[in-house]
C-alpha cells in the first residue's frame, strides 16, 4: 500500500510549484493533512500569474501520488526484454548493476556508448538537470534536447533576437487577445485567466488560430480553423493588409525593424486570396482577422508551440512575430507578441550541469532521433559507434518519440543495456533492464522557472516519500560515486545546496525564497516591449533573418551544424512547403494534438483522466468520412510509410476535410495493436536547429 511516511500535527497548507512540461507553470497551495497525507490541490491565489487558477487535472495530484500502480521498488528484468518478468532488487544492488553495465559498455566501444537520456517529466532544475552533470564528468554522448522548444524557439528569436516579451499578465490589459497555435483551456488554462478578463472588463475580442475547433476555439470571438503548416501564410496576408489599408506603422518600423520597404514589396502578392489557397480559410475569415488587430492597437498576440512542430514551424513562429512589428503592437501596454520569457531568468546553472566538464571532442546525439540512434543509422550516430547503454530519467520516449516502431525495435536489442528511473511502469520502463522507483514534486526539494510568465518559484519537499524510492538528484549521486566522479565539482552538494548557488543574481538562498514562495523577474515595460531595441547590435527586429547564423536559445552545437533543408527557407517572411505535404497515396494530413486530461504521457495513469478521455480516437470530417465508408465509432486504419496503427473513429466537424486530428498521447498499450500514435510522426529535423515535426505528418485512412 503506497502510504507516505506519516508527519503527525496539525492541517496545514503548503506551498509548490507545477513540476510539470507546461509554460504556466503553476504556483500551487497544496493541502497536507495531520497525519502527514497529501490532499487537494489549488492555485494560489497569491501569485498574479497563476491568480488561483490551475488545471483540473493537476488540482486531483493526489490521486498520483497515492496511485496503486505506483512504482515502490527497484526491479530487475529477468525474462525476455519487454516481456514483464521482474524480480525485487535491492537498491544498493541495482545501482551496482547499472555501473557495472556503463563500465562494460565503456570498455567496449568507449564513453560515448553510454547515453544518459531525459527530458521534461518534471520541470524542477535540480531533478532535471543533474543527470548533464554525470554526463559530462564521464564523457558520456552529448545529449542536443531538441524535441519540444527549438522551432518555437528559433523563429522567435530570428526576429527579436532573445527570447522574452511583454508580461503576459497584460493580456488583461489588452483589446485584442491572439491565441495562436495553443489550446490554452487544454494547456495552458492561466492564458485563458487573463484573456477572459480583458473581454469581461475591457471588452476585448478573443482570436484563436488552430487546426481543429478545440476547446479554445470554442470560446473564440473569432475562430480561424486553417491547414496545418499554413500558419505563415495567414500571417503574410496580414502583413499585406496592414500594409495596403494603411495600418502597418511606418515610423515605428523605420526606427525599429531592418527592411520594411523590401517586406512591404514582398507581400504585395501575398494577399488575402492567395493565403485563401493555401490555408483553407475564406478571404472574408482572413480579411477580418486583418481588420480587428490592425485596427485594434492594443493587440496581444499569444504565440504557442503547436502550430511550430511542423518542417516549416520556426518559420511559421517567425512570420506571425512579425505581425506585431508592421503594426507597432510593441508600443502598447497589453500589445506586442509573447511566446516564452525563458531568457529572462538570472539563474547559475553551471555547476548543477557540470558545464565546465564538457569535452568538445565528445559526440552530441540528437534526443528527436532516438530510434535511428539506437538501430544503429550512422547519419544520427554521428559516424560513430553504437550506443549501449543507457539511464533515462523524467521522459517516455517509448511512447513519446517520435517513429515509435524504430524507438521500440532499439530497446529491443540484446546488445543495450537500460535503465530506467520512473514513478510508473511506462512504456519504457517495461522494455528496460532495471526499474527504479522515483519520488514524485512534494516529495522533494527543487526549483522552477516560468516560461509562460516571469517566477522563479521554490518547491519545496511537503510530504515524506514512501521508503523504498529515491529523487533523481540520489540515483545521479549514487552513480558517480560508483562511477569514481563524485569528487569532481557539484556532486556532493543536497538540493538545498543545489539551489542556493543558484541564486546569486538575487542575493537570497533557499530559505529567503521558501519565506517569499516566488521572484518576479519580469523586465520593465520599455524592455519587455522592446522600446530601446530588439536583441540585436543594432536594435532592429529581423525581417531578413540570418537562419543558420544567428544565436538562438538551444542552437545546435558547431559540430552538428544546421538541420533539415535550411537552404530552403525564405529571405522574409513566407509560406514555405517544406512541410510533409498530401499527396495521392496519402492523401490527409495528421496532427496528434494535447487532450485536455493527459500531460505528453503523465496523467494518462489516473483512473479519472482515462475515463474523461475514453479511448484513442481519430476525428474525421463528415465528408471525409463520407467519402470513405466510416461510420462514427468504427475502428479505422491510418498509415504511412513509417507504419500503420488501427483507432476508433470519431466523426465531427471539429475536424477540417482533409485533416485528421488524434488527442492525446495514450500508451501504447491503450491502443487496439497496442502501438500508439508516434508510429506515424518522422524523426527527420526541422531547419534550422532542429525540432519533432509531431503535426506534420501525411497519411491513408482506411476502414480496418
Amino acid at each position: 500500500m503506497n502510504v507516505a511516511t506519516p508527519n503527525l500535527g496539525k492541517p496545514r497548507i503548503g506551498h509548490s510549484a507545477c513540476p510539470h512540461d507546461c509554460p504556466s507553470t503553476c504556483a500551487l497551495d497544496v493541502e497536507i493533512s495531520a497525519d502527514g497525507r497529501m490532499g487537494r490541490v489549488k492555485g494560489s491565489a497569491d501569485n498574479s500569474y497563476t491568480a488561483g487558477v490551475i488545471c483540473a487535472k493537476v488540482a486531483r495530484y493526489a490521486d498520483r501520488l497515492y496511485h496503486p500502480d505506483r512504482l515502490m521498488k527497484p526491479l530487475v528484468r529477468r525474462g525476455e526484454k519487454g516481456s514483464g518478468d521482474w524480480a525485487d532488487i535491492s537498491w544498493e544492488a541495482a545501482l551496482d548493476a547499472i555501473a557495472e553495465n556503463f563500465v562494460k559498455a565503456e570498455q567496449k566501444h568507449g564513453s560515448e556508448a553510454v547515453w544518459p537520456y531525459f527530458y521534461a517529466g518534471t520541470m524542477g532544475l535540480v531533478q532535471r538537470d543533474s543527470i548533464e552533470r554525470l554526463r559530462h564528468a564521464k564523457r558520456y554522448s552529448g545529449f542536443f534536447d531538441s524535441i519540444c522548444t527549438n522551432p518555437a524557439w528559433t523563429g522567435f528569436t530570428m526576429g527579436a533576437g532573445t527570447l522574452r516579451g511583454p508580461d503576459p499578465r497584460e493580456m488583461a490589459k489588452s483589446d485584442c487577445v491572439v491565441i495562436w497555435g495553443t489550446n490554452a483551456v487544454s494547456t495552458q488554462v492561466n492564458v485563458m485567466t487573463h484573456a477572459v478578463k480583458a473581454r469581461k472588463e475591457r471588452g476585448a475580442k478573443i482570436v484563436v488560430v488552430d487546426v481543429y475547433d478545440n476547446p479554445t476555439m470554442k470560446q473564440a470571438d473569432l475562430a480561424l480553423k486553417l491547414r496545418p503548416g499554413t500558419d505563415a501564410a495567414l500571417a503574410c496576408a496580414v502583413m499585406h493588409v496592414a500594409f495596403r489599408d494603411g495600418h502597418a506603422d511606418r515610423a515605428y518600423m523605420e526606427k525599429f525593424a531592418d527592411d520594411p520597404a523590401g517586406l512591404e514589396a514582398h507581400l504585395a502578392s501575398r494577399d488575402p486570396v492567395w493565403a485563401a489557397a493555401i490555408t483553407g480559410l475564406s478571404v472574408e475569415e482572413i480579411e477580418a482577422f486583418a481588420a480587428l488587430v490592425g485596427r485594434t492597437k492594443r493587440s496581444f498576440f499569444r504565440l504557442g508551440y503547436g502550430f511550430s512542430r511542423g518542417r516549416n514551424g520556426a518559420v511559421s513562429m517567425h512570420a506571425a512575430l512579425s505581425i506585431a512589428t508592421v503594426l507597432g503592437s510593441w508600443q502598447y501596454e497589453g500589445g506586442g507578441a509573447f511566446h516564452s520569457n525563458s531568457g529572462i531568468f538570472h539563474l547559475r546553472r553551471s555547476e548543477l550541469m557540470g558545464l565546465k566538464l564538457v569535452d568538445p571532442d565528445i559526440r552530441v546525439l540528437d534526443q528527436s532521433q532516438i530510434g535511428p540512434i539506437l538501430t544503429g543509422d550512422p547519419v544520427a550516430l554521428r559516424g560513430r559507434g553504437p550506443v549501449t547503454a543507457m539511464l533515462i530519467q523524467n521522459t517516455n520516449p517509448a511512447n513519446v518519440a517520435p517513429e515509435q516502431r524504430l524507438v521500440k525495435r532499439g530497446f529491443l536489442r540484446e546488445d543495450i543495456f537500460v535503465a530506467v528511473h520512473e514513478q510508473f511502469m511506462t512504456d519504457t520502463a517495461k522494455l528496460a533492464d532495471i526499474v527504479l522507483p522515483a519520488t514524485m514534486f512534494v516529495e522533494h526539494d527543487d526549483i522552477y522557472r516560468g516560461g509562460g510568465h516571469q517566477h522563479i518559484l521554490l518547491g519545496p519537499k511537503l510530504v515524506e516519500p514512501p521508503a523504498t524510492v529515491r529523487t533523481n538528484l540520489f540515483v545521479i549521486e549514487e552513480l558517480a560515486k560508483r562511477l569514481g566522479v563524485a569528487d569532481m565539482p557539484g556532486f556532493g552538494l543536497s538540493e538545498r545546496e543545489h539551489i542556493t548557488r543558484m541564486l546569486p543574481y538575487y542575493e537570497t538562498d533557499f530559505d529567503g525564497l521558501k519565506e517569499e514562495r516566488w521572484i518576479d523577474c519580469q523586465p520593465d515595460f520599455e524592455a519587455s516591449h522592446f522600446l530601446k531595441g530588439f536583441g540585436f547590435l543594432d536594435g532592429k527586429f529581423r525581417f531578413r533573418p540570418d537562419w543558420t547564423g544567428t544565436p538562438a536559445p538551444n542552437k545546435p552545437p558547431k559540430v552538428l551544424g544546421a538541420f533539415g533543408p535550411h537552404a530552403a527557407l525564405p529571405v522574409l517572411p513566407d509560406y514555405v512547403e517544406v512541410i510533409e505535404a498530401a499527396d495521392e497515396e496519402h492523401p490527409f494530413r495528421l496532427a496528434t494534438s494535447p487532450n485536455r486530461s493527459f500531460l505528453n504521457s503523465t496523467f494518462s495513469e489516473t483512473k479519472v483522466s482515462r475515463e474523461r478521455e475514453g479511448r484513442p480516437e481519430v476525428m474525421i470530417h463528415p465528408e471525409d468520412a463520407a467519402a470513405n465508408g466510416i461510420e462514427d465509432g468504427a475502428v479505422v486504419r491510418l498509415g504511412n510509410t513509417r507504419g500503420d496503427i488501427r483507432l476508433h473513429a470519431r466523426i465531427t466537424g471539429e475536424a477540417k476535410p482533409g485533416v485528421l486530428i488524434a488527442e492525446g498521447i495514450w500508451p501504447n498499450s491503450a491502443h487496439l495493436d497496442g502501438e500508439g500514435i508516434n508510429v506515424l510522426t518522422g524523426s527527420d529535423p526541422i531547419a534550422p536547429y532542429g525540432g519533432a515535426a509531431f503535426h506534420d505528418n501525411r497519411v491513408w485512412l482506411r476502414k480496418a
